[in-house]
């Protein structure tokens, strides 16, 4: 006779977790990295940003730049807490896409794909960061097993 060795419901759920959690800082990172390019563009008044009259929420396109430069910084570095499994990082980590939805809703004149495209991606990343369960085991960077 063989006997069927099956795994637990339980580590299939903390797999999930882990991917998802990984997921998400790596999603993360992306949406910082491209809001800092983004930022830098717009302070260097680059001309790949279009300038649209009469809108409603007109900043300065130097703002908008310092905006995003700022929400980028923060992006990567709560994405470097992700990677780690830290509890801080995923309450910020569903702050700082927010942040960044609300962010490219408002500049959605200026440069209108880019924009929805980073409202999809955090969209996203909130959605990983939400469904996962904090307690269990899950791995970090170094490939050691831990627990909470």
């Amino acid at each position: 006779m063989t006997a069927t060795h099956t795994r637990p419901a339980h580590d299939a759920r903390q797999g999930w977790a882990t991917g998802l959690t990984t997921f998400a800082a790596v999603m993360l990172f992306l949406v910082g990295l491209l809001d800092v390019f983004r930022g830098i563009m717009a302070i260097a008044e680059d001309d790949v940003f279009v300038t649209t009259p009469d809108y409603v929420f007109e900043f300065d396109l130097t703002s908008w730049g310092w905006i995003h430069l700022v929400l980028g910084v923060l992006a990567l570095i709560v994405s470097a807490g992700l990677l780690r499994i830290s509890t801080w990082a995923r309450i910020t980590g569903v702050a700082i896409a927010g942040l960044v939805i609300i962010a490219n809703f408002l500049s959605l004149p200026y440069y209108p794909l880019w924009s929805v495209v980073m409202i999809a991606i955090s969209g996203f990343i909130i959605w990983a960061l939400c469904v996962v369960e904090p307690d269990g085991d899950l791995y970090d960077l170094s490939g050691e097993r831990r627990t909470h």
